[in-house]
């Protein structure tokens, strides 16, 4: 069957493009939802969305070889009820129109790739878009055991780094770090204050810079720390590219 991929850059939309691959799907296509240019944020109060490292994402078609179609977020989450019903300007709108536009050029795509491990309120509103466009959607992290299914990206080869920290125990010192790296780490912090071990509360974002599905890989060069929140137990702050190239990977 032939997908898009929903790419946010984090670890998840990737290692789930690689399952869908995996079981024997083609990913035709990737589609991002990214902050308006206007509102001058790296980070949107978005409750769909992982905008956080935006400003590097499209050096993903370079690296998987594949048109990237981007958006930028006009909406806000309107409509925040369990189950989503179509509303005008709530966020999930975005994403429809978003797949709508590259359903004219990918006639043949039956389904979407979409990174959801335990967010309801995510899934739900990706299955509600996908039935009104007739496609399919995969998730085949959903609901898996987050410390087996961080250790399985990690030995997959996902070199996803860490771009915002949120959460007792994590500090602006681990941005930057690979999940391999910090693994150890999230799980230390799991059994502390039973924070999630891939994220799933907000404890942290992430980006990916290489994965199999890369014909090349991101390179970073140049980072700026962004820090919105300087508490001492859980300081909130994010990385900004500054500058970054792609690469070609070693045989």
């Amino acid at each position: 069957m032939k997908l898009i991929g929903l790419v946010s850059g984090g670890k998840d939309s990737c290692y789930n493009m690689m399952q869908c691959v995996a079981h024997g799907h083609e990913i035709v296509a990737l589609a991002n939802l990214k902050p308006p240019t206007s509102a001058g944020k790296d980070e949107l109060d978005s409750y769909m969305y992982q905008t956080v490292g935006h400003d590097a994402i499209h050096y993903y078609a370079e690296c998987m070889d594949l048109p990237l179609y981007r958006k930028e977020i006009q909406g806000t989450p309107i409509h925040q009820d369990y189950e989503y019903v179509a509303t005008p300007k709530d966020e999930t709108e975005d994403l429809y129109t978003l797949l709508q536009d590259i359903l004219k050029d990918f006639p043949d795509a039956e389904g979407v790739s979409v990174g959801a491990i335990m967010s309801n309120y995510q899934r739900v509103r990706v299955e509600h878009v996908c039935d009104r466009l007739g496609l399919k959607s995969f998730a085949y992290l959903w609901e898996r055991d987050q410390k087996e299914l961080l250790a399985e990206m990690a030995n997959a080869g996902v070199q996803a780094i860490l771009v915002k920290v949120a959460a007792m125990g994590l500090k602006p010192a681990h941005l930057g770090k690979t999940i391999g790296d910090m693994y150890p780490y999230l799980c230390e912090l799991n059994e502390k204050y039973e924070s999630h071990v891939c994220g799933e509360g907000g404890e942290y974002e992430t980006f990916t810079l290489d994965c199999p599905l890369f014909k090349k890989r991101i390179v970073v060069e140049e980072t700026e720390t962004v820090t919105h929140s300087d508490d001492a137990f859980a300081p909130v702050a994010y990385l900004k590219f500054k500058r970054c190239s792609v690469a070609n990977k070693e045989q």
